[in-house]
């Protein structure tokens, strides 16, 4: 290696470690900060906190290696355009393209890494990281319950309430609990004005005391018929104090800390598990969508139509359907046409939330297969951006090149978001919802570079002046004629 291209490489790795690191610490406070609520003060131990920042680090290092080369990119060449050594390399003869070669083989060996990083370590960080994050937020789960929202964490029950307030956020305003423990459904209902949360040290209980109530229970077995449901017998009754005691052992065990019962989730697999698991899904869906056809089909009862040769029609029959049958046989017709396409109707209407989300899984599977790939290349996407607008601001430091940076990043990740999301809706196709934000991101560097390696700026301020004044010249010119 030739000592300019270790002082070209020199100049951009210092910067780049340094970025990449505090991007890195960023990305994690953010994460973390987010995710706050949800784990603090559970008496987690620091071993799994520190584990669950640990994951985090890993998930979020291949988002911090394209903004750290893109920051450092420009910082480098801002560096060196500041200092006057590129001015100092081109009167020498030493083109745009043959500063920055170097950098062009070090930012395809850092994309390379990045796939390797996406691939490998990033789904085991993902499955990891997501599992001990559900865990730690089961392992009170008095202070994980919202208000305003049915609470499943706890088993048994689905607990809602409009308020949770006190020292210790331990008392509830409007409570309603449906006991599921019966395993009969919701046929127990409890709502109270007010509920006390309280839970002994070590206990693997946790009573919630209610007062002010109504009590409400459905008598029912567990296999019956709707119509004999109906005629089942309830009971109901008022009460002012109400207790319920809840096991809660199984959230108190610090071994169910590293329990993974999320596995399939689509940020845990590698690209090739990602392809495999995609197609046995689109050969589900496919059999679900012929299925639902062919009931569509047996529902309108045109497995009953078929064609009759020319010979064997009817000719007293008229054209008009109809037109072959009095008043009242019209009328039948007419009113079975409806009820049929009224129940045809209300079916697909209840099946079209089944089908979106099933669409929507099937999306998320094709996008990030095609995403992984597409965003390792945004490494370089961006090296083609920062690097040419570095040396055309010819500004380095962390003042300016950071703004550009974050801003351009900013960009790229909004494109990235509208991809996704219209990938995911079926708008457009997951390929092009993965790739969108570097086919339209890339352009813009190809432009960059080459005017920046004619030593041009961004654009040209005289120019677009010149051409305003043409345009009101012209203006004028016709009306003064």
């Amino acid at each position: 290696m030739k000592l300019f291209d270790k002082y070209i490489l020199k100049s951009f790795l210092e910067p780049f470690l340094a970025t990449f690191l505090v991007v890195l610490f960023v990305l994690v406070m953010q994460a973390l900060w987010l995710a706050f609520d949800e784990i603090a003060g559970k008496g987690i131990d620091i071993f799994f906190i520190l584990k669950f920042l640990g994951y985090l680090a890993l998930i979020l290092t291949p988002t911090a290696l394209p903004i750290g080369i893109l920051l450092s990119s420009i910082m480098a060449l801002g560096n060196l355009s500041e200092n006057y050594e590129f001015a100092a390399m081109k009167s020498a003869g030493i083109s745009l393209s043959r500063v920055i070669r170097p950098l062009i083989f070090l930012t395809l060996f850092l994309s390379a890494l990045n796939f390797v990083f996406l691939n490998n370590i990033y789904p085991w960080a993902t499955l990891k990281q997501k599992n001990l994050y559900l865990n730690m937020k089961k392992k009170k789960p008095a202070l994980a319950l919202v208000p305003g929202a049915f609470n499943t964490e706890i088993p048994n029950f689905s607990i809602k309430f409009d308020e949770k307030y006190g020292e210790e956020e331990n008392l509830l305003k409007n409570v309603q609990i449906a006991d599921l423990s019966a395993g009969k459904g919701k046929i127990k209902t409890i709502t109270a004005e007010k509920g006390t949360i309280s839970t002994e040290e070590g206990s693997k209980y946790m009573t919630l005391t209610l007062e002010n109530g109504y009590y409400y229970e459905d008598h029912i077995k567990k296999v019956m018929l709707t119509k004999e449901r109906a005629k089942m017998p309830a009971s109901n009754a008022s009460f002012k104090t109400y207790t319920i005691n809840i096991d809660i052992s199984s959230f108190n065990d610090d071994d169910n800390l590293d329990d993974e019962k999320v596995k399939e989730h689509h940020g845990m697999l590698s690209v090739k598990q990602l392809d495999s698991i995609s197609k046995e899904k689109k050969i589900a869906y496919d059999e679900y969508i012929n299925t639902q056809a062919k009931n569509f089909f047996s529902i309108i009862n045109a497995d009953e139509l078929y064609q009759h040769p020319d010979s064997l029609i009817n000719k007293n029959l008229k054209p008009i359907i109809l037109d072959n049958f009095d008043l009242k046989n019209k009328s039948i017709v007419l009113e079975t046409s409806l009820q049929t396409l009224k129940r045809s109707l209300d079916r697909n209407t209840s099946q079209k939330k089944n089908f979106k989300d099933r669409r929507k899984i099937l999306n998320l599977y094709d996008y990030e297969f095609s995403y992984r790939i597409s965003f390792a290349l945004a490494c370089l996407v961006l090296f083609f951006i920062g690097a040419p607008l570095g040396s055309i601001i010819r500004k380095g430091g962390f003042g300016l090149p950071m703004i550009m940076a974050i801003t351009i990043f900013v960009i790229y990740f909004f494109i990235s978001q509208l991809g996704k999301n219209l990938a995911e809706e079926s708008a457009i196709s997951a390929t092009l919802g993965s790739w969108l934000s570097t086919l339209i991101l890339l352009p813009f560097g190809i432009l960059l570079t080459k005017r920046a390696a004619k030593g041009m700026g961004i654009f040209n301020i005289d120019a677009v002046f010149e051409n305003i004044l043409k345009f009101f010249k012209k203006f004028t010119k016709k009306t003064t004629d």
